[in-house]
């Protein structure tokens, strides 16, 4: 036989999409040839398939031989392919049986020696594998890492040695296996001192899936709160992290198998360019906002940020997802996280402050506000400013707030009345559950149009004043929503309110 047929997976985005590896042996001069749109590290593996079967005491085919990666409009990149090209060649030339290829798809770069190295992207590709009833082959670096998915069937092999003698029926392989999951403590709301507005916004943030600006001078807290957040939020479930570790798979960064069920906090640099916010690259790779899938971004020093890169993030805090487009691809990821944002009031920090020490004009303050548009401040639910702690809330025997998980569970009783009602956080109710879960009397009506007229306010900002107005009647476990729940949310519109006063 000089046909050999071997399963494997690709990578795009997210997905792990099917590649049949197909080797063919015919005579006259020997070369090896692969084809299938691979990039270069693809069509340098026949360099190491060459010395890999070689060291693994297998013939090479002194043959012409023929690799097609199909489908052929798919971009093939990495070491990913190698063991299932090694296997093809071995088939082809009757040094495998080729009937036991059939049941199996196979990962992994393989070294000149034959050992198999670890690749990305392994979880996507072992649920997909588990999709089609196939068994999976992965370097013992991605064990732990395959065993994440549910109703796989996975093994892990040492060398290109191990998998032939198992495919011979010669030995067996060990099956991967999942690593003890690490519940690591997050930091505790009761180490923040004083902020009680602060904290009762992180409070509604958190029950909502509500998105948060901080408004403060420096060392008044902002980062400190931004920290705890996921700590407040619930549990993901077991969907969520899948989806947020099959991110993190494919990021190119790693996967902590012991950590998968965490929710990520994610604070990138203020230098950050667009790309690595929201991903791209000649092959796209995933942004911070898709690594923050299910959980939190936190972005600090906000007016310190290109605008142009803040302004990517417009549309994924509506649609959920960012799609990147290049020219010979197109990738989709998911981006449905929890934004944290936090900025100085003024360039100097210290605007509004009793002590009177900023000394910035109202052009210098209009200017340094301006840096952040107005359409993605509107996007934001809850703005908030926290003024500098007095030093009597600094001393050790201060007293505290509440803890974590005192909150946590006030946050667990409005997300479990949100579910039950529409089955989502209030944050992402459509138009038509608002008109039905979120309505409010005549009075109340009025009362939201002279706020709306006197912080001139978008549609946008209105619908989420209400939102906001929702999530604080169900933390006060209220089945309508009244006149107090409606104007504390109104009240957490203070960028709005400043920006007027500062114009």
């Amino acid at each position: 036989m000089n046909l050999a047929l071997v399963h494997s997976r690709a990578r795009s985005g997210v997905r792990a999409p099917a590649v049949r590896v197909e080797v063919h042996l015919a005579g006259g001069l020997p070369r090896m040839s692969i084809v299938g749109l691979p990039e270069a590290a693809v069509r340098e593996s026949k360099d190491r398939v060459r010395a890999a079967i070689v060291c693994a005491q297998y013939e090479f085919p002194a043959r012409a031989i023929t690799v097609n990666l199909a489908p052929a409009d798919l971009p093939k990149d990495g070491g990913r392919f190698d063991l299932a090209i090694a296997l093809g060649i071995l088939a082809a030339s009757g040094q495998v049986p080729l009937e036991t290829l059939a049941g199996y798809e196979f990962l992994g770069e393989l070294g000149l020696t034959g050992e198999l190295r670890a690749v990305d992207g392994v979880l996507p590709a072992a649920l997909e594998a588990a999709r089609e009833g196939r068994r999976l082959i992965v370097p013992a670096g991605n064990g732990a890492e395959a065993a994440l998915a549910a109703h796989v069937e996975a093994y892990t092999a040492r060398t290109l040695l191990e998998v032939c003698a198992m495919l011979d029926g010669r030995k067996t392989l060990p099956p991967a296996e999942a690593v003890p999951t690490v519940s690591a403590s997050g930091p505790d709301l009761a180490d923040v001192r004083g902020q009680a507005q602060a904290r009762r916004a992180l409070e509604i943030a958190a029950a909502g899936d509500h998105h948060l600006l901080l408004v403060g001078p420096p060392g008044c807290g902002k980062t400190l709160l931004a920290s705890r957040l996921p700590g407040l939020l619930p549990d993901a479930s077991e969907d969520e992290a899948l989806e947020t570790a099959a991110i993190a798979s494919v990021s190119g960064r790693g996967l902590d198998p012991a950590r998968w069920r965490e929710r990520p906090f994610r604070a990138p640099h203020h230098t950050a360019s667009a790309v690595a916010l929201v991903g791209g690259g000649a092959q796209p790779r995933p942004g911070e906002i898709s690594l923050a899938h299910h959980g939190v971004l936190f972005l600090d020093e906000l007016p310190e940020w290109q605008r142009h890169t803040l302004d990517v993030l417009r549309e994924p805090l509506e649609s959920g997802v960012v799609t990147v487009s290049r020219a010979a691809r197109s990738c989709e990821f998911p981006a449905r996280f929890q934004l944290v944002a936090a900025m100085n009031p003024c360039p100097c920090g210290w605007a509004g402050d009793p002590s009177g020490r900023c000394r910035c004009n109202p052009d210098a303050v209009r200017r340094y506000r301006a840096r952040v548009s107005g359409p993605l401040l509107d996007r934001i639910d809850l703005h908030v400013e926290m003024p500098r702690l007095p030093s009597a809330d600094l001393r050790p025997d201060a007293p505290g707030g509440e803890s974590s998980a005192t909150v946590r569970e006030r946050v667990l009783h409005a997300r479990a009345l949100q579910h039950a009602r529409a089955g989502r956080p209030n944050a992402r109710l459509s138009q038509a559950e608002m008109n039905l879960h979120c309505r409010l009397s005549s009075a109340d009506h009025a009362l939201l149009e002279r706020a709306v007229d006197a912080l001139q306010l978008s549609a946008r900002s209105m619908h989420r004043i209400v939102r906001v107005a929702r999530t604080i009647a169900d933390l006060a476990g209220s089945q309508t929503i009244e006149t107090a729940h409606l104007a504390e949310a109104i009240g957490y519109r203070r960028v709005d309110r400043g920006e007027r006063q500062a114009a």
